[in-house]
């Protein structure tokens, strides 16, 4: 059977703890990989308030725990950014949670534009 390779999409919020622990579950300790990886747009302030420093080393350390690295990327193309990641890594599966304030189905949301880009991969939205 084909090892798998999990990208969990995190944002600096500790409930992403959830996504990264699901992710957990679905690997195969031994043949698997996990990806923790949150994008940030280039254009935002990263880390505006302390509560996003530490929710950002809060999901560092949850990560660790799981075995799993946390990728931190800038990118003025978040979707595209997203999507050669997983590319690059191999990705079988994608681990998000629902786009905020957009339905799934909705062009303009992450997760519809990211399985456009990645139409190979499985995605789990949580």
């Amino acid at each position: 059977m084909k090892s798998k390779n999990v990208m969990v999409c995190v944002t600096q919020q500790k409930n992403c703890e959830r996504l990264i622990l699901s992710g957990y579950s679905m690997i195969n300790k031994d043949k698997d990989r996990l990806y923790v990886i949150h994008v940030v747009n280039e254009k935002e302030n990263f880390l505006e308030s302390q509560n996003d420093g530490e929710a950002l080393e809060y999901l560092f350390n949850v990560s660790k725990k799981v075995g799993a690295d946390l990728t931190v990327l800038r990118s003025k193309d978040i979707v595209k950014t997203m999507a050669e990641f997983a590319k690059r890594n191999d990705i079988t599966h994608i681990l998000m949670g629902p786009s905020p304030d957009i339905d799934a189905a909705d062009s303009q949301s992450i997760n519809y534009k990211l399985r456009r880009a990645l139409d190979k991969v499985e995605f789990i939205i949580l």
